[in-house]
């Protein structure tokens, strides 16, 4: 931990530097001086990402779509939750939309954000 200071960052050469700087202590225990500048690092490189590499807002169908994947679902499987096998199809195929009930659903059951579903 050689002379390394944490400090917000400002430049992609500094975002290497801390990245590098993270890698070294990555296996750091909770609540000794490397834990603590881990968690520090995490933060600052949390927040250069945030502002130089947002993150797209995810289209809500493929957002369903990778959920199916993610738990082995069918259309078939989604049909408690959108009513009948044709709604399915129609909301996966962009012909109807997600209805509140259904973006209620799809939050409490597979977790996807609201703020996800409801990206129309």
């Amino acid at each position: 931990m050689e002379n390394f200071e944490i400090k917000p960052i400002k430049n992609e050469a500094e975002y290497k530097e801390s990245f590098k700087k993270l890698n070294e202590v990555w296996a750091a225990k909770p609540n000794t001086k490397e834990g603590d500048m881990l968690e520090l690092l995490l933060m600052v490189i949390e927040k250069y990402e945030a502002e130089h590499y947002p993150m797209p807002q995810l289209d809500p169908i493929e957002a369903i779509k990778y959920k199916m994947e993610e738990n082995n679902l069918t259309q078939k499987d989604l049909v408690k939750y959108f009513g009948t096998k044709s709604r399915v199809s129609e909301v996966l195929n962009r012909k109807k939309p997600l209805t509140l009930k259904m973006i209620k659903t799809l939050y409490q059951n597979f977790g996807i954000p609201a703020s996800t579903l409801l990206a129309y």
